[in-house]
């Protein structure tokens, strides 16, 4: 069954790590990912560009409506994701535990719903 990882946390926070934070951190990162490729549990993940890019979209009577910046204000900001293959819950858990950001964030796992058909 396949999870998606998604992983929140401040990025404001990062804004104060020094060179050698960023690199360790980062080092984490791909460590994990290179597990969860050698595992077999790896199907997509990527990080995201800063919330000050983003730009959200709604359709209103007809017209397409933008604003800069995220739908909601939140304490924690969408920094990118994994998409997981996992035997259950349960492995999703366990995997989601060891995404770095899950020690000073927050990582939303959700499965995939499969859509016959399509």
């Amino acid at each position: 069954m396949q999870y998606l990882a998604l992983i929140y946390d401040v990025e404001t926070e990062r804004q104060t790590w020094s060179e050698e934070q960023i690199q360790q951190n980062m080092d984490e990162y791909f460590s994990f990912t290179a597990e969860t490729r050698a595992n077999g549990q790896f199907i997509a993940g990527d990080a995201l560009m800063p919330v000050a890019t983003a730009t959200s979209v709604r359709v209103r009577e007809g017209e397409i409506v933008t604003t800069d910046g995220p739908f909601a204000e939140t304490k924690e900001q969408l920094g990118g994701y994994y998409l997981l293959e996992c035997k259950d819950l349960d492995e999703a858990i366990q995997l989601a535990s060891k995404i770095p950001a899950a020690r000073h964030g927050t990582i939303e796992v959700r499965p995939i719903m499969v859509l016959e058909g399509h």
